[in-house]
């Protein structure tokens, strides 16, 4: 007997909460059957989400509207150096790397076109600077011997005519010269110096580290003007851009379109994009990136969110439409892509239908 008091008790308490939930609908409809007042999964498949719950998941919606859209192609793409913003640190020369005033540049470190970077100091075979050495020693012996020559001249010079003057005096200047570039050759060394302004991308030398000529020292990139290359395997798409955009995070970064190559890379053609922007400085030289091409043909479809797609559990791809105020059905929906951003919904939606445009993802988890 207690047992069935409790037990009438607690339905007796319970009536009173089942029955709230029909009241603050608007439009003459009736309540979701929810058995609580918290966000629930109801059995066709729709969620009810009071407004409080609303606001504390920060749902927003949006009225979807028709209209014409460019028609986008997704390709695969990657970051590369923009050719007159960048620039490969190379020396001419085999030899040791020696630091610079201000040391070895570090990755991610900025500099100015110009700027010394390190010292290559040239490496040769001991018989070679041997050689080098005996000549410099033959060429300043024979320069000493034409100033001798030459202040005797002078000397003489009543009785010597001008011309011979002059040429022992350009005999001395030419050994001078031999004499100079002799010991530049051996005791030089090789400055290396940022090709343009911008950061430091890679880094592959360390102070003392012997490198060969054409070998990669640093690569130098401006952050703000970076090169975008795609591969479309459809060879028509070159002659079809209209634009093109790129996401990086939530913005969109605009494309200009420099041109479509004449040869097939594996059996695609490269299209090549320049991009600028502070939102650039998100993304390193060989990211693989995703490249949203608008073509020149038009479809009708509904602009919306990429964020807004969903999974249903039969993995197909929805979106939340807010049919009450406090509840929200799925829509099973075709898509395509747009500008990485947002995307083209081509069937499932109406004009006029309140699509969860933030915190979709948050409705697609109650339970």
């Amino acid at each position: 007997m207690i047992a069935r008091s409790i037990l009438a008790l607690i339905v007796a308490c319970a009536l009173p909460a089942w029955a709230a939930d029909g009241h603050g609908h608007s439009h003459g409809e009736s309540a979701p059957a929810a058995p609580s007042n918290g966000p629930s999964r109801l059995p066709d498949g729709s969620v009810f989400l009071p407004k409080a719950a609303q606001r504390q998941l920060s749902i927003r919606t949006a009225v979807a509207s028709t209209e014409e859209l460019a028609r986008t192609v997704e390709l695969a793409g990657k970051v590369t150096m923009d050719p007159n913003a960048g620039g490969k640190v190379q020396p001419t020369t085999a030899g040791r790397v020696e630091p610079g005033p201000r040391g070895l540049p570090a990755v991610g470190q900025a500099v100015r076109k110009g700027e010394l970077l390190a010292y290559v100091i040239p490496s040769s075979a001991p018989l070679e600077r041997s050689v080098q050495a005996a000549q410099l020693a033959e060429l300043r012996a024979s320069r000493a011997l034409a100033e001798k020559r030459l202040a005797r001249l002078k000397a003489l010079s009543d009785t010597v005519p001008q011309k011979e003057i002059e040429a022992a005096e350009a005999d001395l200047a030419s050994l001078g010269a031999r004499a100079g570039a002799v010991h530049a050759g051996l005791n030089e060394r090789e400055a290396l110096v940022a090709p343009v302004a911008g950061v430091i991308a890679s880094s592959n030398v360390v102070a003392g580290q012997v490198v060969d000529a054409r070998e990669l020292v640093y690569e130098v990139v401006d952050p703000h003007r970076l090169a975008i290359e795609a591969l479309s395997f459809d060879p028509e798409l070159g002659a079809n851009v209209g634009g093109a955009t790129l996401a990086v995070g939530g913005d969109r970064v605009p494309l200009r379109f420099l041109g479509a190559a004449r040869a097939l890379r594996e059996q695609a053609l490269p299209l090549s994009f320049a991009a600028s922007g502070a939102a650039l400085s998100k993304l390193a030289v060989g990211q693989p990136v995703k490249v949203h091409v608008r073509t020149l043909s038009k479809v009708q479809g509904i602009a919306v969110p990429a964020a807004s797609l969903m999974r249903s559990p039969s993995n197909q791809t929805i979106v939340w439409v807010k049919t009450a105020p406090e509840k929200f059905e799925p829509r099973v929906v075709s898509v395509e892509p747009l500008d990485g951003v947002t995307v083209a919904v081509t069937s499932g939606l109406k004009a006029g239908d309140r699509i969860a445009t933030q915190g979709a993802s948050l409705i697609n988890q109650v339970r």
